[in-house]
């Protein structure tokens, strides 16, 4: 029975991971034929059903938005679905009761529902690693901006010396700008690809700067200052949060060592 479970979810751990592998959708030639493309393919026979409309702004927050399209996405789900019910179609003809149906149904829906639940861990991944780099990238942006040089030529500038997330981020926009991209429409998909409020906050400084020419370098003092601020906040609630956790910790652990250690000891005493 449990080498049944085990091959009926077998589908559902490769899923997250074969919609990672997705290749890039402009690479028409040479595609390696792996297991995103297997099961994309075994999707598209089945039927790709529509999308959710949230879909395609979870994929760019989690950072695949250039190398997985929707209907991609949507058909590895449907693929994972499909080879998790003939991967359990035979075991649940040979298991009691409703275990056989339960494996039917759950060994599908687990497959289908695996990759939202992967891009939900990744997007929160990455919205932490951020977070984190915001306050000192936001820090170097000003720096940068007050020895004169446009806020464009800043982004690309804090980009390239930025070795994190936020500079590969500021690369890509300033790459896409380069290549003919509209800034507007660029620094709308960072906005996509980092759904953060400070970053948002970020762009429209960069959208005044642009159009109205309002000096860049108090809105990102501002803004570094708010964003240390809220990092702060968070690490003291995370404290508040750990205290509890430490205090049952010592609770079960600690006291009784104690105790032991005491009883040992009176032990020994009595003994002599």
């Amino acid at each position: 029975m449990s080498r049944a479970a085990v091959l009926a979810t077998v589908a559902a751990v490769a899923a997250p991971w074969a919609l990672a592998a997705l290749p890039r959708p402009t690479r028409s030639r040479g595609r390696p034929f792996g297991l995103a493309t297997a099961l994309a393919r075994v999707g598209r026979h089945v039927g790709v059903p529509s999308a959710p409309s949230d879909l395609g702004a979870r994929l760019a927050a989690s950072g695949l938005g250039d190398r997985v399209r929707v209907v991609d996405a949507m058909a590895v789900k449907v693929g994972a679905a499909a080879v998790a019910l003939c991967v359990a179609i035979g075991p649940a003809t040979v298991m009691p009761g409703q275990l056989g149906r339960l494996l039917l149904v759950g060994g599908p829906v687990a497959a289908f529902v695996a990759p939202d639940l992967w891009l939900r861990r990744r997007i929160g991944r990455r919205t932490r690693r951020l977070a984190a780099e915001l306050a000192d990238g936001l820090e170097l942006l000003r720096v940068v901006v007050e020895t004169g040089l446009a806020p464009w030529r800043a982004l690309e500038e804090v980009g390239r010396r930025h070795h994190g997330l936020l500079g590969r981020e500021l690369r890509i926009v300033t790459r896409r700008a380069a290549f003919g991209v509209p800034r507007a429409a660029a620094l709308e998909q960072l906005v996509a690809r980092c759904p953060l409020e400070a970053v948002g906050r970020l762009v429209a400084a960069l959208g005044r700067a642009e159009r109205h020419g309002s000096p860049l370098g108090p809105a990102l003092a501002d803004l570094a200052a708010d964003v240390r601020a809220e990092r702060a906040r968070e690490v003291r609630e995370r404290a508040a949060r750990a205290a509890p956790k430490i205090q049952l910790a010592i609770a079960l652990l600690l006291v009784p060592g104690v105790l032991l250690l005491v009883a040992a000891a009176f032990e020994a005493t009595t003994t002599r």
